[in-house]
């Protein structure tokens, strides 16, 4: 006979509520921890998805996602040409706001020269970009699908192909055109703007120019040679591919990974507590029924295995039910949720300690109950 799920049974519909809001206890650090991880993966996937080893930027800034970065866009001809350089493409990144089906979408239009690198490396759905102009490739998140069209500044694009997982450090879906429709993008205006700038006898526009230049170089060509022969030319700067992610982390979106990461501390010593003063309260309850069990004899491990089930069965109850929520809702957050088998099995691990620790202080309190409290009113 176990005691514990006898126990258990007893009280079933109590211990099935304290499961269920020990559950959702759970799904909000599960949330937050994938939220971190989301902002984290969200960071690096701009910078990851070209698969590139060089940066070329604007000399004095940190690339085009810490800062503006505006370079020519001839520059990659010349970064083409260097030794050890395999392949080179330029490109663009800008964030705008498109109309579409009655809604707004705010989206980080990438521009790159198709055939250089620069644009998505797997198309998930339909294909890659092929005509010279107004065609997109857009991440999932979007909610737009092949075939649709969108109008971006005065143009109208046709997506003919999705990607999955690309997307800024704020969390905002990518759609890759070709470079030259995005430079027409950003030099485009307001018709109005247009006709006062040229009343006042100003450029219509200046010279284009790209965010930055990025590059592959053949397997074993020294990387770091290449970056000081790049850095030689005055009005260019270099980042290598593991300098740029780094960038990203402790500049782009530091603030808001160590804000998450607070609450995320907070959220996991709130829910310790909260699982230790349950299963304490719930072995406090029944200090009368254990002194009846020691009054007839009943020997001090079946006591401590009775407290220690218990706490082990509304732990593993608990944490099941966060993970199966959180499973469900996940890709209804507005951002990424990244949960990763890591993650979780650490999540378990502290769950256990805590029950552990907890049911702990609830056996102290039970072997040291005077069994003649049984025979008390």
């Amino acid at each position: 006979m176990n005691l514990a799920l006898r126990d258990i049974r007893h009280g079933l519909f109590r211990f099935v509520l304290t499961c269920l809001g020990l559950g959702l206890l759970m799904t909000v650090v599960l949330a937050m921890i994938g939220i971190y991880n989301g902002l984290v993966s969200d960071a690096l996937a701009a910078v990851r998805a070209p698969s590139v080893d060089l940066w070329v930027v604007e000399a004095g800034t940190q690339g085009p996602f810490a800062e503006a970065s505006a370079i020519p866009p001839d520059t990659r001809d010349a970064v083409a040409r260097m030794p050890g350089v395999t392949e080179a493409g330029a490109i663009s990144f800008q964030t705008i706001e498109a109309p579409f089906a009655g809604r707004t979408l705010r989206l980080y239009v990438v521009g790159y020269e198709p055939g250089h690198p620069g644009g998505p490396l797997t198309i998930a759905e339909g294909r890659g970009l092929g005509a010279s102009h107004f065609e997109m490739v857009a991440d999932r998140k979007t909610g737009l699908v092949p075939g649709d069209t969108l109008r971006l500044g005065r143009n109208r694009f046709t997506v003919v192909g999705l990607v999955e997982g690309a997307m800024n450090s704020g969390g905002d879906p990518a759609v890759y055109i070709a470079l030259a429709d995005a430079l027409a993008l950003q030099g485009e205006l307001d018709p109005a703007a247009m006709r006062l700038r040229e009343a006042r006898g100003l450029a219509a526009a200046g010279a284009p120019s790209v965010a930055a230049v990025v590059a592959r170089v053949a397997p074993g060509a020294d990387v770091d040679l290449l970056s000081a022969t790049v850095r030689q030319w005055k009005h260019l700067g270099v980042l290598t591919q593991a300098e740029e992610e780094s960038l990203l982390l402790v500049s782009v979106v530091d603030k808001a990974r160590r804000q998450i990461g607070l609450f995320l501390g907070i959220l996991l010593t709130v829910s310790a507590v909260v699982i230790a003063l349950i299963i304490y309260t719930m072995t406090m309850e029944k200090l009368k029924q254990l002194a009846t069990l020691k009054l007839i004899g009943a020997p001090d491990r079946t006591i401590v295995g009775l407290i220690v089930q218990e706490a082990l069965i509304l732990g593993a109850s608990g944490f099941s039910i966060g993970l199966l929520l959180i499973t469900l809702v996940k890709d209804n957050f507005p951002r990424r949720v990244v949960l990763e088998p890591f993650n979780v099995m650490m999540l378990a691990t502290i769950i256990l300690a805590v029950c552990l620790v907890a049911s702990g202080l609830g056996v102290r309190a039970a072997l040291k109950v005077d069994p003649a409290t049984a025979l008390g009113g």
